[in-house]
């Protein structure tokens, strides 16, 4: 069957990428796509927020499946669109995708059905947020509460910092309507984890777990980024942490949204912390496929990605098979000079054919053909380049040798991606 996926980035060209495996797919498309997504499908200039233009393009061309895949589109309601229409697609409705598009609902909902998480209060008056703040410790988390692209959360560990971040959401607008509430909770010190599940309605399928890095800079330092890079599997962590997480946490947030009449199909990301005690809690709950933890989970997924789609879609999740490989996965991203604030666009990249050489997949997030053709810059987060192996240790060593044979003015990587696995 012919389909249809719906994105720009890293995270579409994995899934177009594996979509395109399958013996039961036939042509890809993907709206809009970038540069090396268009190497494995063909390319559609329709924008992810083009509702009605989209679901003509299916219907012309008798997709059998759409796949959105950022959170905009979800949030404002795609999947309600398609269905409508009668075309089959993998991803939530408004109303569930809501678990992401509003930290506060999330929390709530965390609270009311008794879910692990911090604690928080939630605000939509600037000066009673600003004077809860001045009464509570530091280190301490502030968040938007609408979607910023990944980039709405500030961990302060100053009271200045804190103060400076609260103002930039509510009074600045730095993030527009998103931060018209934010959400003020307790800081959680631990490991991060990522555990991203099929989900049609109460029957959860959970993937491999992985692990980002959210600052931009070595050792966790700087502003939050989208993500500089991720790594999978967890072997430092314990399974019966990552099953305690899945029992505890992801499985009945999944019930709680049947019980909201929300009922989730799609892909459900459990962003947990790990305390020193070993217990899992949520810091964040996403209504898609992770960027950049689905470039190095999808590599790990043996079983044909389309039919665990189609089983979602069909209300036969349950009987899907998913299968995992023993491989380690760990994704460098390449980030543009200035990235997550201001950075140029149009600088060439040279070295992706030396780099997939030294073994790496190499996943296109921001690029685009320049007028002569050429390969260019044309985001924050331009590549991930994905190194397979053995362990973790292998597949770090490829990932970074591989990177190394790609160029473009002013680029920018953190050096340390799954240095804590290996100590």
């Amino acid at each position: 069957m012919d389909i249809l996926v719906i994105g720009a980035g890293g995270r579409e060209h994995a899934i177009c990428w594996s979509l395109a495996k399958s013996p039961k797919a036939g042509t890809v498309y993907c709206a809009p796509g970038n540069a090396g997504i268009g190497e494995v499908s063909e390319l559609v200039p329709i924008q992810v927020n083009e509702f009605d233009k989209l679901a003509a393009f299916a219907v012309e061309k008798q997709v059998g499946l759409v796949v959105v895949g950022p959170d905009d589109p979800l949030a404002d309601g795609i999947v309600d669109v398609f269905e409508a229409k009668q075309i089959p697609v993998f991803g939530p409705r408004k109303n569930a995708a809501h678990i992401e598009g509003s930290k506060t609902f999330m929390k709530d909902l965390l609270k009311k059905y008794n879910i692990p998480t911090a604690a928080y209060e939630k605000f939509d008056n600037y000066e009673q947020a600003l004077t809860y703040l001045q009464s509570q410790p530091v280190p301490i988390v502030i968040k938007a509460d609408g979607l910023a692209a990944g980039k709405g959360v500030t961990v302060a560990f100053t009271r200045d910092e804190a103060e400076s971040a609260l103002k930039s959401i509510m009074v600045d607008k730095v993030f527009g309507e998103s931060g018209s509430q934010v959400v003020i909770e307790e800081f959680l010190e631990g490991q991060e984890m990522s555990i991203l599940s099929f989900v049609d309605g109460e029957m959860v399928r959970p993937m491999a777990a992985a692990q980002d890095h959210k600052q931009v800079y070595d050792g966790d330092k700087g502003p939050n980024t989208g993500g500089m890079g991720t790594y999978s599997p967890l072997p430092h962590i314990a399974d019966s942490i990552i099953e305690e997480a899945i029992e505890r946490i992801i499985k009945p947030t999944a019930k709680a949204m049947v019980a909201e009449g929300r009922p989730f199909r799609g892909v459900l990301f459990a962003g947990l912390m790990i305390a020193p005690d070993g217990k899992p809690k949520t810091i964040e709950f996403n209504a898609r496929f992770g960027d950049p933890e689905t470039q190095v989970v999808l590599p790990r997924l043996k079983s044909d990605l389309l039919d665990i789609f189609l089983a979602a879609v069909n209300g036969t999740l349950d009987q899907a098979e998913i299968e995992w490989s023993d491989e380690a996965a760990v994704c460098v991203v390449l980030a543009s000079g200035g990235y997550p604030a201001s950075y140029p666009k149009g600088l060439p990249i040279h070295g992706l054919e030396e780099a997939r050489a030294a073994g790496a997949l190499v996943f296109h997030a921001g690029t685009a053909r320049g007028s002569n053709g050429e390969l260019v810059t044309n985001g924050g987060r331009v590549l991930g380049v994905v190194g397979l192996g053995k362990t973790i240790a292998d597949a770090r060593d490829k990932a970074y040798e591989s990177a190394g044979h790609i160029a473009f003015e002013g680029k920018h990587q953190r050096t340390d991606i799954a240095a804590k696995a290996l100590v």
